[in-house]
C-alpha cells in the first residue's frame, strides 16, 4: 500500500488534512508531509528526484520538526524551528559524498505553514514544493519556485507555458541539504477566516493548473480536498510523488 493520509480533528486555528502516494511510476516515495494542526505546523518536504536517498532527506526533515518542543510567540517558533533545519541541512551535508569527483547531494525541498493564533501566520520555503491560498474564491501562490526554468522567467528568457517542457525544469536551485548555507525564503500572511492553505510537492503542480486547484481546494473537507486533488494527478499519470497538505482557518 502506497498510501498514506491523516485528517486532523478541530483545533483552535485550523482543521487540515494531508495526504501522500508514490504515483504510478516511482518504485519509493520520496515525499513526505507533516500535520501538527494542534501546534500550528504543516510541511511538505519532497526528496530530490535523481539524487540518493532523497526520501532520507525528506523524512529526516518530517521527523525532526514532529519532534521539536514549539513554544512561546510566532517569532520564538520559527527561531526554533530554523534551528532544528540547519541542523537537519548540516547532517544531510554530512551525509552527501563524492565518487570520482562528482558531489552526491542528499536534499528535499521544503513548503511549511506555521502559526499561533487565527490572525498570522509564517510561510516557508525552499525549492519548488508550493504554498497557496485560497480566499472567497480567489487563489494566489504565496511561494516562488527555486529553481533554474523559473529564474529564466524572471529573465524573460522563456514563457511560462515553454518552461513546462524545458529540460532543465527538474534543477532545483534551493534545497535543505544542497548548501552549506541554508537559505529560506519566508513571508508573513494574515489569515482571514475561511481561508485555505495548500501545501504540495511539484508532482500534484506538474499535472493539475492553477484553475483546477483553486475549484478542488475549495470543496468539502480538508480530507475531501486533499482526496480530490491526489485522485486528479493520479488520473493524469502521476509520473513522480505526489502530496498535499490542506489547512483551512477557522
Amino acid at each position: 500500500m502506497t498510501l498514506e493520509s491523516t485528517d486532523r480533528t478541530k483545533t483552535a486555528i485550523a482543521k487540515s488534512a494531508g495526504l501522500t502516494h508514490r504515483g504510478h511510476v516511482r518504485q519509493v516515495n520520496e515525499d513526505a508531509f507533516l500535520d501538527r494542526g494542534d501546534h500550528g505546523l504543516w510541511v511538505v518536504a519532497d526528496g530530490m528526484g535523481g539524487h540518493d536517498a532523497g526520501d532520507v532527506a525528506s523524512r529526516m526533515i518530517v521527523e525532526t520538526l514532529r519532534c521539536v518542543q514549539l513554544s512561546g510567540p510566532l517569532a520564538e517558533r520559527l527561531n526554533q524551528i530554523e534551528d532544528m533545519l540547519d541542523q537537519v541541512n548540516e547532517n544531510l551535508l554530512e551525509r552527501s559524498s563524492t565518487t570520482n569527483g562528482q558531489k552526491h547531494i542528499i536534499g528535499s525541498t521544503i513548503a511549511l505553514l506555521a502559526a499561533t493564533d487565527r490572525r498570522m501566520g509564517v510561510v516557508m520555503w525552499a525549492g519548488d514544493s508550493r504554498i497557496y491560498r485560497l480566499r472567497q474564491g480567489n487563489l494566489v501562490q504565496l511561494s516562488a519556485d527555486h529553481s533554474q526554468v523559473e529564474t529564466y522567467i524572471r529573465q524573460g528568457l522563456i514563457t511560462r507555458e515553454e518552461a513546462r517542457r524545458h529540460p532543465e525544469r527538474h534543477i532545483i536551485t534551493r534545497a535543505v541539504g544542497s548548501q552549506e548555507e541554508l537559505y529560506l525564503e519566508a513571508d508573513l500572511c494574515e489569515f482571514s477566516h475561511g481561508d485555505r492553505y495548500l501545501l504540495c510537492s511539484d508532482g500534484l503542480t506538474r499535472h493539475v493548473e492553477d484553475d483546477e486547484i483553486r475549484e478542488l481546494l475549495a470543496q468539502g473537507t480538508p480530507e475531501e480536498a486533499c482526496n480530490k486533488l491526489l485522485d486528479l494527478t493520479l488520473d493524469r499519470g502521476a509520473r513522480d510523488n505526489v502530496t498535499a497538505v490542506v489547512v483551512e482557518i477557522d
